[in-house]
């Protein structure tokens, strides 16, 4: 439930979504052919495509070729959330260009990228977390973890964000648009600051311990991963985010209207890539995506005051 640009504050999310199209290529100064504002949304379109691609190898491999831990529950469902989040930006991007709008259509597809989005910021959370405590209280986390924490806990998060979007969807297009869509936006907002601080702060505890065990031997492939994926998230997914409440209800323009939009979708394509080369680090040689990926969501565990990958069989769980 972190803020994203609800349909009435997005620059593309409204019934008069033609017009704004022409005048914001109008103001990019260049006149006739394509605008910058259009070439913003073939890179959209080229990257969704590409992030499709990528979630969906993710997606085939955890839910048919991988046995299950409980941290790939997790990595299972953000590659749902990107992969949903992609294909709603491909959708908005290709009706942008085409100039093709159908308002309902426009607006339930708007409403599910913002869930999209907000399910994936909530899972970034909640595995920097779980994480941050298994570093902090390993002996409660062997012991006493419950066996399928990571499916309640995803299922939990698709659920809460559809009921949000859906009370959104309902209250500000049919009871009262203008008073309710304000309330909506400040709680997007307070909840996107929450769960951004949880996730530097828990990041920032990962990062400590990675820096200490970094000098007795190679860093673990789970901590290296989350890493790398919460800062890709910090450059590219968190401005659109903050844009959402910054630009829409301040007035403030940080960054071109265009741009947060192209950088999110930059975020959700990258994930699988980080995956896949968290994987293959320190291995030549070619091996299949499976091994690859097995290997990067491999369970961690402290073994003889080291740290070393190690598959969690005793543990399995399904995905929400």
């Amino acid at each position: 439930m972190a803020v994203s640009p609800t349909p009435q504050q997005q620059d593309y999310g409204n019934d008069s979504a033609t017009e704004g199209s022409i005048n914001e290529s109008e103001a990019s100064g260049t006149p006739g052919g394509f605008h910058s504002y259009d070439w913003m949304h073939v890179f959209s379109l080229l990257v969704a495509s590409l992030g499709l691609l990528g979630n969906g190898t993710v997606l085939w491999l955890l839910g048919f070729r991988i046995r299950r831990n409980p941290f790939s529950v997790y990595i299972l469902n953000l590659a749902g959330a990107d992969t949903l989040f992609l294909c709603c930006s491909f959708l908005l991007s290709l009706m942008r260009l085409v100039t093709c709008f159908f308002p309902i259509i426009y607006t339930v597809v708007v409403y599910l990228q913002c869930m999209s989005y907000t399910v994936g910021l909530s899972l970034l959370a909640a595995i920097s977390t779980e994480r941050c405590l298994s570093v902090l209280f390993p002996i409660w986390y062997r012991c006493h973890r419950p066996k399928h924490l990571s499916a309640v806990v995803c299922a939990g998060l698709w659920i809460l964000a559809g009921m949000i979007e859906v009370t959104e969807f309902v209250t500000v297009l049919y009871v009262a648009p203008q008073p309710f869509c304000d309330n909506f936006l400040i709680i997007y907002f307070l909840w996107f600051l929450f769960l951004t601080c949880v996730l530097c702060l828990s990041s920032l505890t990962l990062l400590l311990k990675v820096q200490c065990s970094s000098r007795r031997r190679r860093p673990p492939r789970l901590y290296l991963l989350i890493l790398l994926t919460v800062l890709v998230f910090l450059l590219c997914g968190l401005p659109i985010g903050a844009w959402g409440f910054i630009y829409t209800r301040l007035g403030i323009e940080l960054m071109p209207v265009s741009l947060p939009q192209p950088l999110a979708c930059v975020n959700s394509c990258m994930n699988p890539f980080i995956y896949f080369l968290v994987g293959k680090q320190g291995h030549k040689g070619r091996e299949s995506l499976r091994l690859i990926l097995q290997r990067a969501l491999g369970e961690e565990q402290e073994v003889g005051g080291g740290m070393r990958d190690i598959p969690h069989t005793n543990t399995q769980e399904t995905s929400s």
